[in-house]
């Protein structure tokens, strides 16, 4: 009996199995195990005649297992081996003969057969990659090529860790993106496993969990939330009875039950096989006694044993029936114990089980398939394909929205949901803490979005993300989802004042009021001159008395003939003498200039306001320093001119050094001397400034600052992607995008260097854009975004006066009428209704002599008097 150290269950088992044959007289059987150093006590063995039947061999791998298989396989003895090892992994029985393979018979034992369901669950739930963790039950060196064989999974099968190493381990092997997880070993191995597993929170849809174990009993762990896989053995129901009987009447209580029950069965069947041989006399007629021992073997003398069917006895039937299962012996690396593993979802809430959910069950063997009892309710419990998508809030790609499926909407959103609809994938978003897409330090270093996907932390890149050469050594990049994309200047959008009253702010208020004394004072020496001058009508009727216009300039009409005058439709009949017309030609002069004065510089205040748009491109705002510009820290606008400044330095330095090289001949240098520099300094220039203006850090800075300018002319502008300013511009009213694209650079997609996401993606992305979906999303999110705004449309050079600054004279045509509407009602109740006031109609009145002099008799209750329209001439 040749056991390995550590091997306890087997050897409990054996020493059972001899204790069993011992009770069991009518076996027939007398059986004397020696456990043997190899040839030390093998010789020895041999010194005292005592020649092995058989060699019990239950050493499980490594360099015992080698060591035994090389002793038997030279020497000749006649071996049962439990070693672990499928076809051809036996190095040392690998290249026996036919004959040697019916006495040198390996049987593997259940924790070498149990991890074949791996295989079985990763085709049966087409698992594309897979962690395989084992304790040291299992033993899976032999295991690393053919557990999968061709099968396209990505996987990792490695030893379980010590306790406060698991937690790191697993978080290894999520960064290479493995979320299915297979632990093999003892309920407590799996609890370990487990309870890391819900400390770095990976119980949720996004991985599947199976537990798979020699052990009996239910599943523990210290999980919050858990749903776990279980494969275990189950005994059949007919060796229920005999396994029962092997553990209370010979105490075979080692653990795992069975594996227990299989080294107890293969001790047993093992040493009937050898009575049965000698019973039918197979060992004297093989010459079964030859032996030889170590140090006579010379590596061509190992004995040969013809006939020495050990497989064929093995497989007889007996009255003895299996512990566990029968045990079917093929050939190497094909013959194991048939046991059955039992399939079920445990599901752990709070540190405890909840419930289990039967599955099905698998039979032991190679390509054994499930026998489930619900297909469809074996797909739910598989890790849901989800990517871990990283990104940055920008509108109206990426827009924060609680109510929204995925707590975002935008543009990009639709886009990857459309992808998802395609691939048929889930997804999970996040942004990043810095909230930058990427850019690389001094250092090399990179950070935002970039170092996301390169530390392995996100599979999808997600945004307004520029395509760069610098990213694309770290990342790939999807095919462009959208058009090239340039940099542009965001700025405060000016407004022309106006003012209903605005054809009143041409002349200062002194001059308006000087222009009101004059007319005044004109007015009244008007009536001054025709009431004393003696040519005048109101002094001279005879004189005028044929002619069809009698108009007498007292105080009223002088009023009335100046204010007119001013007016297109003219004062009317001027006064008759020749001093009252040169009063009313001075002031129609003076009219004249006034009014043509006035029309010039309306006109020319109107236009002077409406042309301030000082800055109309990048090289207006490069020449200026009344506007402070910069565009966001960290984006690839800040780039673009950082490294457009050193470009322009470092061709400075390269033109110096040239122009100053002394190597260089006369007429070489002669060519490269010229009174001004060859090189622009315009970014280097522009990049000063921009650093002197301080960067803005978020969007909302930036925008805040371009709506605190004073103007169009003094404040701030940012320069920016042109579908964020364009977004901005649509969204409000006070902002406008100013000048041409420059720096163009297409969006795409991110994700990680290598990542098979990549031509997947391109696939369904052009397939959006051959259905015109894309174009469909930029409609959406742009000409029908319901955060547009309806702006009032600014005015502009070619347009005419508004309404908001003539508006005024309406004003003043209403304010006329409502004058003249007061000063009617006053006349009317002047005339009737004057206190004491009473009209005597003229024919009661005297009759008076003169005929030419008309009278109006007024009463008043105490005297009449009659009043005179036309007084004598005082001259």
């Amino acid at each position: 009996f040749v056991n390995e150290e550590g091997n306890l269950v087997a050897e409990k088992a054996v020493d059972v199995a001899v204790n069993y044959i011992k009770k069991n007289n009518k076996l027939g059987v007398n059986v004397d195990p020696v456990k043997v150093v190899v040839c030390s006590s093998y010789n020895e063995m041999l010194s005292n005649s005592l020649f092995p039947h058989l060699v019990l061999d239950t050493t499980m791998t490594g360099l015992a297992s080698e060591t035994v298989k090389s002793f038997t396989a030279a020497l000749g003895l006649p071996t049962i081996s439990a070693s672990f090892g499928q076809e051809g992994d036996l190095r040392q029985w690998r290249n026996i003969d036919e004959n040697e393979k019916e006495y040198l018979v390996q049987i593997m034992p259940p924790a070498d057969i149990i991890p074949e369901i791996v295989r079985t669950i990763v085709l049966n739930q087409n698992i594309t990659n897979a962690a395989i963790l084992f304790d040291d039950y299992f033993v899976m060196d032999h295991k690393y090529k053919s557990l999968l064989q061709n099968v396209a999974t990505r996987h990792v099968i490695a030893p379980i860790k010590e306790p406060e190493k698991i937690g790191d381990q697993l978080r290894q092997l999520r960064k290479l993106d493995i979320v299915n997880f297979f632990i093999l070993g003892s309920f407590e191995s799996i609890k370990r496993v487990l309870d890391s597993a819900d400390t770095v929170g990976y119980f949720n849809r996004k991985f599947a969990w199976h537990a798979i174990t020699q052990d009996k009993g239910d599943l523990k762990c210290n999980c919050r939330n858990a749903t776990i896989m279980l494969a275990k053995p189950v005994i059949d129901a007919q060796y229920q009875d005999r396994l029962g009987l092997i553990k209370t009447s010979y105490q075979l209580n080692a653990e795992p039950e069975i594996a227990a029950a299989f080294y107890f069965d293969l001790a047993l069947y093992s040493f009937l096989a050898v009575k049965e041989m000698i019973a039918d006399g197979a060992w004297k007629r093989n010459n079964a006694t030859s032996y030889i021992t170590c140090d006579e073997y010379d590596g061509n003398n190992t004995p040969r044993r013809i006939g020495l069917n050990l497989k064929k006895y093995f497989n007889k039937e007996t009255s003895e029936t299996p512990t566990y299962g029968p045990i079917s012996i093929v050939s190497n690396g094909n013959s194991f114990m048939e046991f059955n593993m039992q399939l079920s979802a445990v599901g752990v809430r709070e540190s405890s089980s909840d419930k289990s959910v039967p599955l099905g069950t698998w039979k032991a063997g190679y390509d054994s398939n499930l026998t489930l009892v619900d297909p469809q309710t074996m797909k739910n419990y598989t890790a849901d394909v989800v990517y871990r998508v990283v990104t940055v809030e920008q509108k109206p790609f990426i827009i924060k929205d609680e109510s929204a499926p995925k707590g975002y909407k935008g543009y990009c959103i639709d886009l990857i949901q459309r992808i998802s609809e395609i691939l048929n994938f889930d997804y999970e978003i996040t942004p990043v803490s810095d909230q930058k897409f990427g850019n690389m330090d001094e250092n090399g270093k990179w950070n935002g979005v970039v170092r996301e996907l390169m530390e392995k932390r996100a599979d999808i890149g997600l945004g307004s993300m520029s395509v760069m050469a610098e990213r694309e050594n770290v990342i790939d990049f999807t095919v462009p989802y959208y058009d090239l994309v340039g940099i542009t200047i965001l700025m405060k959008l000016p407004k022309t004042p106006t003012s209903l009253f605005k054809f009143l702010t041409v002349l200062e208020n002194e001059v308006w009021l000087c222009i009101l004394a004059a007319y005044f004072f004109t007015s009244f020496l008007m009536w001054v001159f025709d009431r004393w001058s003696p040519y005048s009508y109101q002094n001279n009727r005879e004189k005028y008395k044929d002619d069809e216009e009698k108009r007498e300039f007292n105080l009223k009409e002088c009023l009335w003939f100046c204010m007119t005058s001013l007016t297109p439709q003219g004062g009317g009949e001027a006064p008759k003498n020749l001093s009252g017309r040169l009063v009313a030609a001075t002031w129609w002069l003076f009219g004249f200039i006034i009014i043509a004065s006035y029309t010039a510089n309306l006109a020319a205040f109107l236009t002077v306001s409406r042309l301030d748009t000082p800055i109309e491109s990048l090289d207006d705002l490069s020449k200026q320093y009344k506007i402070q510009y910069a565009p966001l820290n960290g984006s690839s606008a800040m780039t673009y001119f950082e490294r457009m400044a050193n470009i322009e330095a470092k061709f400075y330095e390269i033109w110096k050094d040239m122009s100053l090289n002394d190597s260089l001949s006369e007429v070489e240098r002669a060519k490269l001397a010229v009174w001004d520099y060859p090189v622009s300094d315009k970014y280097t220039k522009m990049w000063q400034a921009m650093k002197e203006a301080e960067l803005p850090n978020t969007l909302e800075e930036a925008v805040e600052r371009v709506r605190a300018s004073r103007s169009s002319s003094e404040g701030f502008a940012y320069l920016g992607d042109a579908t964020d300013i364009r977004y901005l511009e649509i969204t409000s009213c006070d902002l406008q995008m100013v000048g041409e694209e420059f720096s163009r650079k297409p969006y795409a997609i991110a994700v990680q260097q290598g990542s098979p996401l990549k031509d997947q993606f391109n696939t369904a992305i052009l397939q959006l854009l051959n259905r015109r979906e894309l174009e469909r999303l930029k409609e959406k999110w742009w000409s029908r975004n319901p955060e547009k705004k309806q702006c009032e449309k600014q005015d502009d050079q070619s347009d005419g006066i508004s309404i908001q600054n003539i508006g005024g004279v309406f004003i003043v045509i209403f304010v006329g009428i409502g004058l003249a509407c007061i000063t009617l009602a006053f006349e009317y109740w002047w005339y009737k209704y004057r206190k004491g006031s009473k009209v005597v109609d003229v024919q009661g009145a005297p009759n008076v002599k003169h005929p030419d002099i008309t009278t109006k008799v007024i009463s008043d209750g105490f005297n009449a008097k009659i009043n005179k329209l036309y007084p004598r001439s005082r001259f």
